[in-house]
């Protein structure tokens, strides 16, 4: 694995200061009806992000996920502004203000979705593996789901399909506890979700998806198997989310002691305190990285705010354009 070095926890620690912050402000633009639909915030499950990007070559490697993926485009290298402007419907959003919340996208920095339908995302992501293999491209993709999504038939389809073609993909269950608001324990009569790699004889484990370090281990073995050729791995990261599963949810399936619990080991908290420890930053240069923070929040919502809806026209210059069919050209 790559050095984990005082640079490295610094930069930890302002990127996931930065997606927790990025979501709290997201939180209250859609209490002010600035963002509409669906609202899903990544909030405690930072150091799953985290330590991917440690372990991944952003070169090559691609990222697939669910909709509760407004932070990992940003880890990918998406300006954060273009994201923001995305959420509130502006046509400087990436994509032009139609995609929304569930469906930030970008092919430029092999970010791959935000997909809305539950577990959808999961052969795609073994189909982009198979481009990156048969185009012999040396990438992996690392294909995220929730709990809930490990309970899709399609599921088996791309472990099946994976294993059979040793395809250049890491799986991973992001386990926050909570499908929408059921609990693991209610969905199966098995709680550790990784042994469902052991039908197919597909490299499994748990990981501690709270803690980027372990994170950025578990991650660096599965690539680097994926990379020389040797297939998929599944991995389950245990997290947990400190809000709700969308801003509509009232959360009565649990109880705030219990958030508060997992509180006492935020990400967050524990690189903060890694830093401190080990004297890589002063107090006072913790405060310097706050501010930015703080300031490029809202530097995006100003950007956000600033930049137009899309035109009516755009509606119709984003259709396909085919050679002698009978619709508006494609302009865009």
């Amino acid at each position: 694995m790559k050095e984990v070095t005082k640079e490295v926890y610094l930069k930890w620690y302002e990127d996931m200061l930065l997606w927790r912050k990025f979501e709290d402000k997201l939180a209250a633009l859609y209490i002010q009806q600035k963002v509409r639909g669906f609202l899903h915030l990544y909030n405690g499950q930072e150091a799953v992000l985290a330590g991917a990007l440690h372990a991944m070559d952003l070169t090559k490697d691609k990222m697939i996920t669910a909709y509760r993926n407004h932070v990992q485009p940003i880890g990918m290298g998406v300006d954060p502004r273009r994201i923001m402007a995305e959420l509130m419907g502006k046509a400087t959003g990436t994509s032009k203000g139609m995609g929304g919340s569930m469906h930030i996208f970008s092919k430029e920095h092999r970010f791959y979705g935000g997909h809305g339908i539950v577990g959808g995302q999961i052969p795609l992501g073994a189909g982009l593996a198979f481009g990156d293999k048969y185009n012999g491209t040396g990438g992996v993709t690392m294909t995220y789901f929730g709990d809930g999504a490990a309970r899709q038939g399609s599921l088996h389809e791309a472990f099946n399909m994976a294993m059979l073609w040793k395809l250049p993909v890491v799986f991973i269950v992001e386990n926050n506890g909570y499908a929408m608001g059921t609990s693991v324990e209610r969905t199966a009569n098995h709680t550790d979700i990784w042994k469902l790699g052991l039908g197919y004889e597909m490299p499994c484990g748990p990981v501690d998806g709270m803690n980027p370090v372990k994170v950025a281990e578990a991650m660096t073995e599965a690539i680097d198997r994926a990379r020389r050729g040797d297939g998929p791995t599944f991995l389950e990261m245990k997290t947990y989310r400190y809000r709700g599963h969308s801003m509509s949810d009232a959360q009565l399936y649990r109880s705030k002691d219990e958030v508060e619990e997992y509180k006492k080991i935020d990400p967050i908290t524990q690189i903060l305190d890694v830093i401190l420890d080990q004297k890589y930053a002063n107090e006072d240069e913790i405060e310097v990285i706050d501010q930015r923070v703080k300031a490029l929040v809202e530097e995006c919502v100003q950007f956000a705010e600033e930049s137009p809806y899309p035109e009516i026209q755009q509606l119709y210059d984003v259709v396909y354009d085919q050679e002698n069919y009978p619709f508006t050209p494609h302009k865009l």
